[in-house]
């Protein structure tokens, strides 16, 4: 038996379910419309309508479709953007806490070397100084004699005009000793 109605709803649900694809041509058309503005006002959605050959709401459509996926696409780059920037900012977190822990040792060990001035004479000073600066990679401390010292060194640990005077002083360590 042959429904002839129902073979005619079928072909039109058929018909109007097939979409047609844009061409080249429209869609490089639409895409240049799209970059110069992603906003649609009904006047050039009108012309674009016009312009291409098709129905005004097909063009409205494609620029609300193309706005969805162009908001999509700078979501996707900012969020890219954003996670190397939290690496980088997280690497260097982590170099300057390593800093933070290397300058505590030095810290401490320049804190062990002024306590140990009280407790050690003038001579054996020189030596301790010396491989105490070794370690912490700097050989610049003693020059030419056991017992002179380098004066800068010796104010950064304490502070420049620190307990032991001023650092310009001709007797500076023998007053701080003494």
């Amino acid at each position: 038996m042959d429904y002839p109605h129902i073979q005619s709803s079928v072909r039109k649900n058929e018909l109007k379910f097939q979409k047609k694809r844009l061409t080249q041509d429209q869609v490089s058309l639409l895409e240049k419309s799209f970059n110069f503005n992603n906003k649609l006002d009904p006047d050039r959605r009108s012309q674009l309508a016009h312009q291409l050959g098709l129905p005004p709401r097909k063009v409205a459509i494609w620029y609300q479709n193309k706005r969805a996926r162009w908001k999509n696409e700078n979501l996707e780059v900012d969020h890219k953007a954003l996670q190397l920037r939290l690496e980088n900012l997280l690497a260097d977190n982590e170099r300057l806490q390593s800093e933070v822990e290397r300058l505590k040792q030095e810290l401490h060990k320049a804190q062990e070397m002024l306590l140990s001035v009280n407790n050690t004479p003038y001579s054996s000073l020189s030596s301790q100084i010396s491989s105490s600066c070794d370690e912490v990679g700097s050989s610049s401390l003693v020059h030419g004699s056991r017992n002179h010292l380098d004066k800068d060194f010796f104010a950064c640990l304490i502070g420049g005009e620190g307990q032991f005077g001023n650092t310009n002083d001709q007797e500076f360590f023998r007053s701080s000793i003494s």
